[in-house]
């Protein structure tokens, strides 16, 4: 007897929906082919075990599971359950007349219950898109498919519940999730906030142009000036993310296996904080199973690079291309696949190996030669896609046990956020969502300066000897700085602002 019936197989960060045929016949072979990998091939096992243990029978004759299309690699245990109805199916355990309605994942365990997969969410998307009229999910990851509005989601907890689904002897109600409030992020507890950086009012001001403008910034200066502190601190300035963003970012999270299974989506924009020891792989994605890198999963939120020199030169410069497409391509000899990579990246560093170049109160000690190898780790081009260059310097004693209020990470967010809203309007028939992406034809329409301003630019061209692309990013630092104090037009002073955030630029770092 053949049954066919449907589950789906994550490629990236999308579905593509695998027809499951099972086909019983007098024999004693079982056969999956496929293109299976070691994990579905091990699927027999599991279901043997778990049919052995939950009272069903594995019919003692010739078996072949075929996963179409055949040319296509499955990866992942997500293919127990469906293999394993199909199974019972063929043998006339389980009723098939409403097996092609639904889409079915599910990890089994040897005594028949479900475990979390990974990708739930894309695999939900590709289920509603192609006309399903429900999907049957582990009851681990049914708060996550829930929050896909027009599918009937079923999470079930063992393989005797959804046996039971099928045929008819129980009813299951569809899971729900709250609806998406996109202002319920302010409300979540932040256990960092502003309020408690003592000083550092330049950097303060520097962090809100790169949070209402979306700008990468470099932090530096010398060891124990708070560096770290402000880093961790700058994602409770960044905007509410919308529906579209939490169903993107939950999505890279879901495929990565990162998410926790106890609620819908990701309402608070990432923070990534990878270890300087990184590879290439681990950062930008990829390997043998592609993986999202640290970037990806930094998609809609921070990607926070501590030490920035300590990281190896080739780690670096493979972030050059994603931060100019906001994607990553991973492109092997039999696959290409291609990972969202919109990230806001803050770095950091000291000035010198020994970190107290040119500090106030205590002298360098690196020798002849040290500060300009230590600098000349980080090449010119990555510097150049870094909108802001911020020095950061030791508190005084003075502010740091002062008792003058500092000001909170939500007036700050406030006024983020209503820059936010004029880019929001700007940007409505466009591919940019903030300043820091527009285009040059954007940056013509929008970045327009007057006489004094143009002069100003210029001199700062050649005085810090700025290429191109770091012209582009003045002017788009400047329409955020004027977007912060509302005004339409670009000023001098707005200009010249901009420009003090380029001072550290790669004239006074190194080549």
């Amino acid at each position: 007897m053949l049954v066919k019936l449907y589950s789906s197989s994550v490629f990236g960060i999308t579905a593509t929906t695998i027809t499951v045929e099972v086909n019983i016949d007098n024999g004693l072979n079982f056969y999956l082919v496929g293109l299976p990998d070691n994990a579905v091939k091990e699927s027999q096992q599991r279901i043997r075990a778990s049919f052995k243990n939950t009272g069903f029978h594995f019919p003692g004759k010739e078996i072949t599971v075929n996963l179409a299309p055949a040319d296509l690699r499955k990866e992942g245990s997500v293919f127990d359950l469906p293999i394993a109805l199909g199974i019972l199916a063929a043998s006339n355990q389980l009723k098939s007349e409403n097996l092609s309605q639904y889409l079915v994942v599910g990890e089994l365990s040897l005594d028949g219950s479900l475990q979390a997969t990974r990708g739930i969410l894309a695999i939900a998307l590709q289920a509603r898109e192609e006309g399903f009229t429900g999907i049957i999910v582990p009851s681990a990851n049914a708060s996550e498919a829930a929050v896909i509005e027009g599918l009937a989601v079923y999470g079930l907890s063992n393989l005797r519940e959804v046996v039971a689904f099928f045929n008819g002897n129980a009813s299951f109600l569809p899971s729900e999730t709250p609806a998406f409030d996109a202002h319920e992020q302010s409300h979540f507890e932040i256990p960092v906030d502003f309020r408690e950086v003592k000083g550092q009012y330049g950097v303060k001001r520097a962090f809100e142009i790169a949070a209402a403008g979306g700008h990468n910034v470099l932090l530096i200066g010398p060891p124990g000036a708070g560096k770290s502190m402000l880093a961790k601190r700058f994602p409770t300035l960044l905007p509410s993310m919308s529906i579209d963003e939490a169903l993107e970012t939950t999505k890279i999270h879901s495929v990565a296996g990162k998410i926790k299974h106890t609620g819908g989506l990701i309402r608070q924009r990432p923070f990534r904080k990878p270890h300087h020891t990184i590879s290439d792989i681990g950062l930008i994605g990829g390997g043998s199973y592609p993986q999202p890198g640290e970037i990806s999963l930094a998609h809609n939120g921070v990607l926070f690079l501590d030490e920035l020199p300590e990281y190896k030169r080739t780690v670096l410069e493979v972030l050059r291309q994603p931060l100019e497409d906001r994607t990553v391509s991973i492109s092997r000899a039999k696959f290409s696949i291609e990972y969202p990579a919109g990230f806001m990246l803050i770095a950091a560093m000291n000035p010198c190996p020994c970190g107290y170049l040119n500090h106030p109160e205590k002298g360098c000690s690196c020798g002849p030669g040290m500060v300009d190898r230590y600098l000349n780790r980080i090449s010119g081009p990555l510097l150049d896609r870094i909108d802001m260059h911020i020095e950061v310097q030791p508190v005084k004693y003075e502010e740091l046990t002062g008792k003058i209020p500092q000001e909170s990470s939500a007036c700050i967010r406030e006024r983020v956020e209503q820059a936010s809203a004029i880019q929001k309007e700007r940007y409505r028939q466009s591919m940019a969502h903030n300043n820091a992406q527009m285009s040059r034809t954007e940056i013509e329409q929008h970045c327009s300066l007057d006489e004094g301003s143009r002069h100003l630019l210029k001199q700062a061209m050649e005085h810090l000897g700025l290429s191109a692309r770091a012209y582009d990013r003045i002017l788009k630092v400047a329409r955020t700085i004027a977007d912060l104090a509302a005004q339409e037009k670009i000023e001098a002073t707005h200009v010249a602002e901009a420009i003090q955030y380029r001072s550290l630029d790669k004239s006074r770092l190194g080549n």
